[in-house]
């Protein structure tokens, strides 16, 4: 994967986001692609459960957001990027992620993790000595 492949592929993914529907989803992520919402999160397998994962998780296609996005890196078939999320006009809630995704040989994701972090909780263990 090129750094232009991976930026395309992520303008797809927020393209589907917005779309009505899990149709788009076999466009970006292999039949058996695993999709974890963190790092320690069980995570989905196959279009079917990503699909529901999705439904579950967004508003619909009218939810209003403002993403942006910056490719870390890439290093063969993997890459991670850096992803900022605003939801809402005016920005009600935020947040900031990690994605690293593992692409098959046809350019679409075989495994998606992201590590995500929100303002309001912290970034580090309890007790952490200054």
């Amino acid at each position: 994967m090129t750094r232009e492949q991976v930026a395309e592929w992520v303008e797809r993914y927020e393209r589907a986001w917005r779309t009505a529907g899990t149709d788009t989803l076999r466009d970006l992520f292999a039949a058996d692609a695993t999709y974890a919402m963190g790092p320690y999160d069980m995570p989905m397998t196959g279009l079917a459960r990503i699909g529901r994962l999705w439904e579950a998780e967004r508003e619909g296609p009218d939810e209003h957001f403002t993403m942006t996005t910056e490719i870390l890196a890439v290093d063969g078939d993997t890459a991670v990027a850096r992803v900022e999320v605003l939801y809402g006009d005016p920005a009600e809630r935020e947040y900031r992620d990690l994605w690293i995704i593992r692409f098959g040989a046809d350019g679409r994701c075989k495994s998606f993790e992201e590590w995500p972090f929100w303002p309001e909780r912290p970034s580090h263990a309890p007790n952490r000595p200054d």
